[in-house]
């Protein structure tokens, strides 16, 4: 099972606006921005941002506006930066918005949860 993705071409600017225009998403970019742009973040690594419920919610409005990749994988989900797509679509524009997310407060909690639970 695939979820759907705009294609490249169609990601328009006011939908990654409105998709970025919320603290939380910008976190979840934050986080992916500082992990292994190869592999990503799965879903569950993310759940120290908000509760499961709100971020399905929060990962399917970056999917839907082009963001980010979702891929499954079993019972997860694989959640990867669509930076190729959107550097071509808006070159500079994803390195502003790092710049600005990668520093939040909830990133920094949520890595350190992170990298707390890889080491116990």
């Amino acid at each position: 099972m695939s979820l759907p993705h705009p294609d490249a071409d169609q990601i328009t600017l006011p939908a990654v606006l409105a998709a970025l225009g919320d603290d939380t998403r910008l976190a979840i970019i934050g986080c992916l921005a500082r992990s292994d742009a190869i592999t990503g973040l799965v879903c569950g690594q993310l759940c120290g941002l908000t509760s499961k419920t709100n971020l399905t919610y929060h990962v399917a409005k970056l999917r839907e506006a082009g963001v980010i990749n979702v891929r499954p994988e079993g019972t997860r989900r694989r959640v990867t930066l669509r930076r190729e797509d959107l550097d071509n679509r808006f070159p500079g524009f994803l390195d502003t918005v790092i710049a600005s997310a990668i520093d939040l407060p909830l990133v920094d909690i949520t890595l350190r949860q992170l990298h707390e639970a890889v080491q116990d």
